[in-house]
């Protein structure tokens, strides 16, 4: 095995990997620290809190966050244990579940500390056309350095899995 010389861009760009994966390691510690949760939940309840009714289908809520039905699933039954959602049939077809947001789960959102991808959010939407456009391709170029094209992804920062049933 050779030894290889540094590259500085190399550094640079691992370096401001590291920078981003440890902001959203921050913010995920101060999350559940306010308000016990995980980003995935958060944006959960987010999605219900601007639905009429504060309610959606778990169908709705994949489709909306961009992830299986499996994964809106597991996060529904962590958000039930903490009664921060519950799930009822529909008065109007039986067959249809809807996830509601409960009293709990609405003082959850007033207490969260704001969103790490809203701060992104701002500031992208702050460039100039050609800039977002270059930063997207950029971005997709890592993923896919990185393998990770066919991960499921939500447009949510979050380290954790929900597998590992934060809470």
């Amino acid at each position: 095995m050779t030894q290889e010389i540094p590259d500085p861009r190399t550094d640079a760009a691992l370096i401001a990997l590291r920078r981003i994966l440890r902001a959203t390691e921050h913010y995920e510690r101060d999350l559940a620290q306010a308000v016990r949760l995980t980003p995935a939940k958060l944006r959960v309840l987010q999605i219900l809190s601007l639905r009429d009714g504060h309610h959606a289908t778990p169908t709705q809520l994949a489709s909306q966050m961009g992830v299986s039905q499996a994964t809106v699933t597991a996060l529904v039954d962590q958000l039930d244990k903490l009664g921060m959602t519950l799930r009822q049939r529909s008065v109007t077809d039986r067959r249809q579940l809807h996830v509601i947001l409960t009293d709990a789960g609405a003082e959850a959102l007033r207490s969260a500390p704001d969103a790490l991808q809203q701060q992104f959010v701002t500031g992208f939407r702050a460039l100039h056309d050609w800039e977002q456009a270059m930063l997207v391709a950029s971005l997709e170029r890592v993923a896919a350095m990185l393998n990770a094209q066919g991960i499921d992804a939500s447009p949510v920062l979050t380290l954790g899995d929900i597998g590992r049933g934060h809470s």
